[in-house]
């Protein structure tokens, strides 16, 4: 499997997205000398089957639900949710940099 760094990931996102599309092939993503992400080629029909695709019903559904909770302040803060869930909050350091939603999920 074709691998490539960090740093030519972060300036060639799509180049490297678009060859992982044509070639159908897995490619690596290397921090120093490990692998820690991997970019994978989907097959939209059975994206689609999973219910996991932006199109679908069910995910289009729970999107509008979700929204609707927000909008109607059926929701509850992080504080709140931990202490019903038993659960510690973990805290921010002050002044440490927020991490990123895609560094949230591509962590392997």
């Amino acid at each position: 499997m074709p691998a490539v760094n960090v740093r030519e990931l972060a300036r060639n996102t799509s180049k490297v997205i678009g060859d992982v599309a044509r070639r159908k092939r897995r490619r690596s993503s290397l921090a120093g000398v490990d692998p820690s992400r991997l970019v994978v080629p989907i097959d939209a029909d059975a994206l689609e089957k999973t219910g996991f695709s932006p199109t679908h019903r069910k995910f289009v559904h729970g999107m509008r639900k979700a929204t609707r909770s927000v909008r109607i302040g059926q929701t509850v803060g992080m504080d709140e949710a931990s202490r019903v869930l038993g659960q510690k909050v973990r805290r921010r350091r002050p002044g440490a940099p927020k991490r990123s939603v895609s560094a949230k999920t591509t962590r392997s």
